[in-house]
């Protein structure tokens, strides 16, 4: 009889300890014998909560990444229904690369500026590609024909901001109310300016030939920072504008600015801009040409130039 009641008392036992003399368990969570509803349960209480706030947290960044995939995914698909980048909600789309546009009622990729980097001066927001213009080429001469028509050119190169040249029908179809205008010479970064002009495309502003003036002049010194510290221009004249064209074959510019070293524009030997043409080099169809017999103010230069024409 004895034994068995000390192997009952010895089964009660197991599991259970005492410390000063007070009832306690071995708690594996604790990893010592603790005293019941006391250090063991606060210590338990503390590491629930600690768990309560990962899943929290961790329930927290899930939500917002989900969130942020079904905004890019509603951004890209939206972007199908807006012409132009002009008309778009530009908060709903932060990266700078190709988008579906709507042109012409059809669907095609454009290279969308987006942010700021690469472009410093035009910034973000929401810039639409046009054209690139390799200066080192005829393609864009002023005297192409591609000025004038509504003929797209290699629509593949429109989705990079690289080297390849490329017209895109965003030339007749988009409206703006600024121009990005941006040259990246062999030895520098890409510069950019902005043109604050209004039209319902660029096409309507250059393909009648007709030379108009911006509705407020950059400045000789703005139109330099496209080259950089190499710029060089003569200190008369200096008119900016669309379709600049002198007689004589003088330096002639789609978009850009024309100057002289007399204090008229009858004969203007320098230049610098997009779509251009003329004395002293005709074969610089895009970036700054300046006779360095004519007193230009950094001496002469032939700084052939890869432009890029966006709009916004």
């Amino acid at each position: 009889m004895q034994f068995w009641m000390t192997l009952a008392v010895s089964l009660l036992m197991v599991g259970a300890c005492s410390v000063n003399g007070q009832e306690a368990v071995l708690n594996d969570t604790c990893g010592a014998c603790e005293i019941t509803c006391a250090s063991c349960k606060a210590e338990a209480i503390k590491e629930s909560v600690r768990q309560n706030v990962k899943r929290k947290l961790f329930r927290t960044i899930e939500l917002k990444t989900i969130k942020n995939e079904q905004r890019q995914k509603s951004s890209v698909k939206d972007l199908n229904n807006f012409p132009s980048l002009y008309q778009y909600p530009f908060n709903r789309a932060r990266e700078n690369k190709a988008y579906k546009l709507n042109v012409n009622s059809e669907q095609i990729p454009v290279y969308c500026h987006m942010v700021k980097a690469e472009l410093e001066a035009c910034g973000g927001g929401g810039w639409t590609l046009v054209m690139k213009i390799d200066g080192k080429k005829d393609t864009f001469h002023y005297d192409s024909k591609l000025w004038t028509n509504k003929n797209e050119l290699n629509r593949l190169g429109g989705t990079l901001l690289d080297h390849h040249e490329t017209k895109l029908p965003t030339y007749w179809s988009t409206p703006f109310s600024k121009i990005c205008l941006a040259m990246k010479t062999s030895d520098s970064q890409v510069n950019s300016i902005v043109i604050n002009q209004a039209a319902n495309s660029l096409y309507a502003l250059i393909a009648d030939g007709a030379e108009k003036r911006f509705t407020k002049n950059l400045g000789r010194h703005t139109w330099k920072k496209l080259i950089g510290n190499q710029a060089s221009l003569q200190i008369n004249c200096n008119r900016e504008g669309f379709n600049l064209k002198s007689p004589n074959y003088h330096s002639e510019a789609r978009i850009g600015i024309i100057s002289n070293q007399e204090n008229d524009c009858a004969s203007p030997d320098s230049r610098i801009g997009f779509g251009t043409g003329g004395y002293p080099n005709g074969h610089n169809t895009c970036g700054n040409v300046a006779s360095a017999i004519h007193h230009p103010d950094n001496g002469g230069k032939d700084i052939r130039a890869m432009g890029y024409i966006l709009v916004q």
